[in-house]
């Protein structure tokens, strides 16, 4: 991986073809833990991922290598913080929401702070698409039933730290290089890993459950979140948010391969509103904003879970 990172070039082809396999880890991986829920619950999966993708993201980066100044230690922390949050608010989410739409609900927060970015004419086109979509998703109508109000709420509240995590991500990443990932993991899993031993118990340590617990960090964490970091600093804005904004669909048919979970017509058709709010808001973006250009605004560029 380190030779990787080292040798990439410039084209964007390597970029793109890693946040893509991020993208497909990341809903592999999430699709499996949802599937152990039943054994030690989301809180202590949340704990599992992080831990065991701590220790990987240590042995790739080896970040005690770096030097931290007093400046670079608060979008770190942030950026664990909001990293460690959404993993857990999003395994929160899963438990009664299927994974396509719990992922289309958590990608509202970085949307909704994308168009704080312009304020053209054509954007409100994008909003209509985002509301209408969170309108047949969220449990708003009659049929309040299909969708847990709590499982919903918790994919929104994971959406608003994806869009802190980029927001500092890209921070502590310009000035801690790729080390940021492994240090971002380890806030995260001192702080949530005990919220998960203390939630899930003893259960959260039997061997039989490390194999699928460590493919859970290597699919979930691991890999996902080092990719995610090469391709956020060599791919321009309207490039990487576009390519996020299929996010929601593979997570869809994620769901529906791996945990038989088959949303109705409506719910596809919701999905696809959101996707092209996303999209059309990275497509139309003004072309001289990109990642660098805003470092106090939340802005569309990436996600995870």
């Amino acid at each position: 991986m380190s030779t990787l990172l080292k040798s990439a070039s410039p084209s964007p082809l390597l970029p793109v073809t890693l946040l893509v396999i991020s993208m497909i880890s990341i809903q592999g991986g999430a699709s499996l833990a949802k599937s152990l829920f039943p054994l030690v619950g989301a809180p202590g999966i949340t704990a599992l991922r992080l831990g065991l993708g701590t220790l990987i993201l240590f042995a790739i980066f080896k970040p005690w290598r770096m030097r931290l100044s007093a400046g670079n230690r608060l979008p770190l922390l942030v950026y664990g913080l909001a990293l460690g949050s959404m993993n857990y608010l999003f395994y929160m989410s899963i438990r009664t929401v299927p994974l396509g739409i719990a992922v289309a609900l958590e990608f509202t927060g970085p949307l909704a702070v994308a168009m704080l970015s312009s304020r053209r004419p054509i954007d409100f086109l994008w909003v209509t698409l985002a509301v209408l979509g969170l309108y047949f998703l969220l449990p708003l109508g009659e049929d309040i039933g299909s969708i847990d109000v709590a499982g919903a709420l918790y994919a929104l509240g994971a959406g608003a730290c994806w869009a802190v995590y980029i927001i500092a991500g890209q921070k502590a990443g310009s000035n801690n290089g790729h080390g940021t990932v492994a240090l971002g993991s380890l806030v995260g899993a001192l702080i949530f890993c005990p919220i998960g031993i203390m939630q899930s118990g003893l259960a959260i340590f039997s061997p039989s459950l490390l194999p699928l617990a460590l493919a859970v960090a290597v699919l979930s964490s691991a890999l996902p979140y080092s990719l995610e970091m090469v391709a956020l600093t060599r791919l321009p804005a309207r490039t990487f948010g576009t390519l996020m904004s299929i996010e929601p669909a593979m997570a869809a048919l994620s769901g529906m391969i791996f945990l038989n979970e088959h949303l109705t017509l409506t719910q596809w058709l919701a999905l696809a509103a959101i996707i092209s709010a996303s999209m059309g808001a990275t497509m139309t973006i003004k072309p001289k904003l990109n990642i660098q250009d805003v470092d106090t605004k939340p802005r569309h560029q990436h996600v995870k879970k």
